[in-house]
């Protein structure tokens, strides 16, 4: 029955353009018949219109057909080589492994204190952006009735919060920070404004504490990945040397990725854009099918720069880039202006993808710290 529709609704287009086409000499001779003329209709084109629409068409097809290829190219890649694939999560990411012949391994996830960290830190996070668009402004208090319901939230994870599965410091640090959240919440029922001064108050109370909450975390989501990814180059002994691996970032998540700066320490240096990739995306969260997707691209695409420029990462810069880059300059100067670009960087280049230019001022919760 399922093939009989899909063929049925595969061959109703071309019925239709077989009708329509007809329509085109029988309209002149005689009437529609009346069930075609709400949609019949003399077409018009030109030979520019013709020939532009068929050299487009070209590259639709190129997806189509590296679609198709594409799945070879994986079914190969995953035949031959090991792949990790390190995917952000509000769990503190998942790691799997792809080794030929064998099912996925995935690891054991970051140990739930990590979320409950998380989780109250981003709390005081949530309640700026209910306060923000409404600051000191008396004549609004519509946020009042998000406010008091994310208070109880917040009452509830106070009272049950001795119980939570992390240790003594950590709790205690945690019923600090929802207090405080609660103590500015009620200030701001109670005046029915939230003025901008006390958000200030608010956010220099809450920041040291916020600060040992971060560091708990990000020392808890290390210390699992290291020992997970310490024990997987283990099992591959010496295929790790051809093992591949990515992981995803969006663009406020891209510096000092915590996924992809782990696995660059067992990657080294010499692996990085080669054979360990930062795959920017646009969601926090990326489907293990996609991120293979994307990786087995990348490197079937060096193949075809290697075949037909010479050069196996050609393809992993903008193709076009080069040429656009002494277009820029030229058009630049003709306008009177100084292009200003980034430096030119060979083909090949293991520097971070991410920013390393050094600069002035601070780059960690630490050196802001410092700086006070």
């Amino acid at each position: 029955m399922r093939t009989n529709l899909l063929q049925k609704r595969h061959a109703y287009p071309v019925l239709m353009s077989i009708l329509l086409a007809g329509l085109g000499t029988a309209a002149r001779s005689e009437d529609l018949l009346s069930y075609m003329e709400p949609i019949a209709g003399r077409t018009s084109s030109t030979a520019a219109s013709v020939a532009n629409a068929d050299v487009l068409a070209l590259n639709v097809s190129m997806f189509q057909h590296y679609a198709i290829a594409g799945k070879i190219f994986r079914q190969n890649l995953m035949a031959k080589h090991p792949i990790i694939l390190g995917l952000f999560s509000g769990a503190g990411g998942r790691f799997i492994l792809y080794r030929p012949g064998m099912a996925p391994l995935e690891a054991p996830s970051v140990p739930i204190a990590y979320q409950l960290l998380k989780s109250v830190g981003h709390s005081t996070m949530a309640l700026a952006e209910i306060v923000m668009p409404y600051l000191d402004n008396a004549s609004d208090t519509s946020w009042r009735a998000s406010l008091l319901a994310y208070r109880s939230e917040m009452q509830s994870a106070v009272n049950g919060l001795r119980a939570a599965d992390m240790p003594a410091e950590w709790q205690e640090n945690s019923r600090i920070i929802l207090q405080n959240n609660i103590a500015f919440m009620d200030d701001c029922a109670n005046k029915g404004v939230i003025s901008v001064v006390a958000l200030q108050e608010f956010a220099e109370k809450q920041a040291p504490v916020l600060k040992k909450e971060i560091a708990w975390a990000a020392q808890t989501q290390v210390a699992h990945w290291m020992s997970v990814l310490a024990d997987w180059k283990k099992q591959l002994g010496s295929a790790w040397d051809m093992t591949y691996a990515a992981s995803n970032t969006i663009y406020v998540a891209r510096q000092n990725n915590v996924l992809f700066s782990v696995l660059a320490q067992f990657f080294g240096a010499d692996a990085i854009n080669s054979r360990l990739m930062l795959i920017e995306t646009i969601s926090f969260t990326t489907t293990p099918d996609d991120m293979l997707e994307s990786l087995t691209r990348i490197i079937a695409d060096r193949s075809v720069g290697a075949a037909f420029f010479g050069s196996y990462h050609l393809m992993d810069y903008e193709l076009m880039g080069g040429d656009a880059r002494q277009a820029i300059i030229d058009d630049s100067a003709k306008r009177g202006m100084t292009a200003f670009l980034p430096p030119v960087v060979p083909f090949g280049s293991h520097q971070w993808p991410t920013l390393i230019t050094p600069g002035s001022g601070p780059g960690s919760l630490a050196d802001l710290s410092a700086a006070k």
